[in-house]
C-alpha cells in the first residue's frame, strides 16, 4: 500500500442518498413528537434543506443520521416554541379551579375515587402494547401544546429540566407544575380509555 494514500474521509456526506437512507427514520422520529403527519413531513424536508445549506459545518464527529437527527430535534423544538408562544404561562400560585382535588387534605394520600389503578398487561402484553401506545398518543394529543411539548421533551427525548426551560422559555416552577398536570391528565385519560 502506498503510504501517501490517505484514509477515506469519514466526514464525507452523501446528500443524494439521504432520502433513501434516513427519510423513514426521521419521519417516525418526528411523528411520535409532533402528531401531525403533514407537519412531520415538512419538518423532515426542512431538515434535509438545512443540512444541505450547512454541509460545511458537518465536522464528521458523528454519523450522518445522528447529525440529521440533531438538526431535526432543533426544528421540533422550534415547533414546540411556536405552538406554545402566546399561551398563558402557568402561575404556580393560581388555584386549579378546573381540576378536581385528587388528594386528601389531611394526609396527602390519593382520594379513593382518584387512586391509581394497576393496569398490568399480563401474558397478552404483545397484543395490548400497540393498542396501549395508540391510546397514549391520543391522550397526549389532548394535552395543551405547551404541556405536550414539555412532556415529550422530558419523557421521549430525555432532555434535562434546564434545557427544557431554556428552550421553551419557562421557569423551573412552571416546568414542574406543567409536568405534574400533564401526568395527571394522561393518567386520567389512560384510566378512562384503557382500563
Amino acid at each position: 500500500m502506498d503510504m501517501t494514500e490517505s484514509a477515506p474521509d469519514t466526514r464525507q456526506l452523501d446528500p443524494h442518498n439521504w432520502v433513501k437512507h434516513y427519510a423513514d427514520y426521521l419521519y417516525l422520529y418526528t411523528i411520535t413528537r409532533i402528531k401531525d403527519e403533514e407537519q412531520a413531513r415538512d419538518l423532515v424536508q426542512e431538515t434535509f434543506l438545512s443540512a444541505l445549506e450547512g454541509m460545511e459545518r458537518f465536522a464528521g464527529k458523528s454519523s450522518e443520521r445522528t447529525w440529521l437527527t440533531a438538526i431535526l430535534k432543533n426544528k421540533i423544538i422550534d415547533t414546540y416554541r411556536k405552538r406554545s408562544s402566546g399561551l398563558k404561562i402557568v402561575d404556580v400560585n393560581e388555584p386549579e379551579s378546573t381540576a378536581p382535588d385528587f388528594f386528601e387534605a389531611d394526609n396527602g394520600h390519593w382520594k379513593k375515587e382518584y387512586a391509581p389503578v394497576s393496569f398490568s398487561m399480563g401474558s397478552e402484553e404483545g397484543l395490548y402494547n400497540k393498542e396501549f401506545n395508540q391510546i397514549l398518543q391520543k391522550c397526549m394529543q389532548k394535552l395543551p401544546a405547551l404541556w405536550m411539548a414539555v412532556f415529550t421533551m422530558k419523557h421521549l427525548d430525555d432532555a434535562t429540566t434546564n434545557n427544557i426551560c431554556d428552550e421553551l422559555k419557562i421557569t423551573a416552577s412552571n416546568f414542574w407544575v406543567i409536568i405534574h398536570r400533564a401526568k395527571l391528565n394522561l393518567r386520567a385519560c389512560l384510566q378512562k380509555n384503557w382500563i
